[in-house]
């Protein structure tokens, strides 16, 4: 336990220490929201996949799907590197990164709202951001929740009020750039975690090979009647393992707290750099979760689903770890939760605060009484999430992966398609947002309110908001077609922004002489 609570306390320590350290950065809207845009490659990169990847994943994700799916589940962790990193950096970082800073954008609904010069499309996104974001900060709470009560035996009350208290200081004092050097040393902490856990599991079941043979045994009729089907390599269940791959991956594209990581990167080297280190981190830590999900029956001896739950699985398989490792996956889980928690703490305040107060309500605002309110919202935002994790635990309502599901599904669904393609294409209007917008979050209400009256395959949250998303890809260019064509001058100077002349090195281009 002393070991515990020293690892606890150093960790702690050294995060409000590096809030306190960057205050200097935040004298400015641009400092406090986005690092000035003169964020590295490291930073960038680990700032984007601890924000991915969280306690949601670790407990939440890994343990269900790792059931369901046995090693299959891994699929959704390469999904993650391959779909969610590499192509979102490779189609979504430089264009980002270049009309965002043309049009002064620091935020998604900003980007909407300047992008379409639409000031009703500004609002509707800044509400769906900051509504939809609870539940998924709700979820970051439940998933800690079931580690600290198999370590400490802490009241989750307690665990819950300490980390949102502690997170929300050193992103209070330190803005962006705490929140990016803290994700960057949490992020490490996450790849020896890992990594550790990962070892010390498959060595108490005998090594990979011994592992893979156990599972190989396992049968579940209820599933399947094929013979080892959860060591397969597709699993019992193909078609719904391809939902939660392209949910936790393509969603990435769309959701306002990833995406603000490409508004914040400093040059095109550190796009390239970045690209490289954030597809092998995620394929390290998401691939790493989902592939020791899928060992999960192998301790169904210990589990029990009905009285527990799918939340239960991964603390149970670490359970009789050693004191020392418990503790590391303690602080592997928490440096998870906190770096996407800050993430999305300063993503819902800034965008009420930048989009909705000085946007629609106060346009004169000045910027100190700007980061006095951001800093305000991010307490206001705490402290609801807090409530709703303590009211989701006592009334147990749902598992973690349903909550980031509901979240992922209403923002990406309603967000990606209108953000890529008005990246990309002149033609999109307002309107094709504006349909957007409504059937994603009308369609993942719909999916909660009365889920028994969708066809079977929609009826989970998980699917739900993969189906909104891909749809999403289809009502923008249709909507676009028949819909107002949007202002020529307004598009002209958002893309002009693609073709104005820089100097490169010899390296990136050689000259036409």
């Amino acid at each position: 336990m002393f070991i515990k609570v020293l690892l606890l306390i150093l960790f702690f320590g050294l995060m409000v220490g590096i809030g306190f350290y960057c205050r200097r950065t935040t004298t400015d809207v641009n400092g406090f929201v986005l690092g000035g845009r003169t964020v590295g490659p490291w930073l960038t990169a680990f700032a984007y996949g601890t924000s991915y990847f969280s306690a949601v994943v670790f407990v939440g994700y890994a343990g269900q799907f790792g059931w369901k799916y046995g090693i299959s589940a891994t699929w959704a962790g390469i999904g993650n590197a391959i779909i969610g990193s590499l192509l979102a950096w490779v189609i979504l970082g430089r264009r980002t990164r270049i009309m965002t800073q043309h049009l002064d954008s620091k935020t998604m609904p900003d980007f909407f709202g300047k992008r379409f010069g639409s000031e009703n499309l500004r609002v509707a996104a800044s509400v769906i951001t900051f509504v939809f974001l609870i539940p998924y900060t709700a979820s970051l709470y439940n998933g800690l929740s079931r580690l600290f009560g198999m370590a400490f035996n802490i009241d989750y009350s307690i665990c819950v009020i300490v980390m949102a208290i502690l997170t929300g200081i050193y992103v209070i004092v330190g803005g962006y750039m705490a929140t990016a050097l803290n994700d960057f040393i949490q992020g490490i902490i996450m790849l020896i975690g890992i990594t550790a856990v990962i070892l010390a599991v498959l060595n108490s079941k005998g090594g990979l090979m011994a592992a893979m043979d156990g599972l190989a045994r396992v049968s579940d009729e209820t599933v399947s009647t094929t013979p080892g089907i959860f060591a397969s390599f597709l699993g019992p269940d193909p078609i719904n393992l391809l939902g939660v791959v392209i949910l936790t991956s393509l969603g990435t594209w769309g959701l306002p707290q990833m995406v603000q990581k490409f508004y914040a990167i400093k040059n095109e080297k550190s796009i390239e750099t970045g690209t490289v280190i954030s597809t092998i981190f995620a394929l390290i830590v998401a691939g790493g979760c989902y592939f020791l999900g899928g060992f999960g029956r192998l301790f169904s001896d210990q589990i029990d689903i009905a009285a527990n739950g799918f939340d239960s699985i991964i603390p149970t398989m670490l359970s009789g770890l050693p004191n020392l490792l418990i503790g590391i996956v303690v602080i592997l889980v928490l440096s998870a939760s906190m770096s996407t928690l800050s993430s999305l703490v300063l993503t819902s305040s800034s965008t009420i605060t930048l989009d909705l107060i000085k946007g629609h309500f106060h346009k004169d605002l000045d910027e100190k009484k700007q980061l006095t309110i951001m800093r305000w919202l991010i307490v206001v935002f705490v402290a609801i999430s807090v409530v709703i994790a303590l009211i989701q635990y006592k009334s147990n309502v749902t598992f973690i992966a349903q909550l980031m599901g509901i979240s992922w599904g209403a923002m990406a669904g309603a967000f990606l398609a209108p953000f890529l393609y008005g990246l990309y294409w002149k033609g999109t209007t307002t309107a094709a947002c504006v349909v957007n917008f409504v059937f994603s979050v009308g369609f993942m209400i719909y999916n909660v309110v009365a889920r028994g009256t969708l066809p079977v395959l929609l009826q989970s949250p998980i699917n739900a908001g993969a189906f909104c998303m891909l749809i999403g890809m289809v009502i923008v260019p249709v909507v676009s077609l028949f819909t107002r064509k949007p202002d020529k001058a307004l598009v002209d100077d958002a893309f002009a922004s693609y073709t104005k002349k820089v100097v490169v090195d010899q390296r990136e281009a050689l000259p036409d002489e």
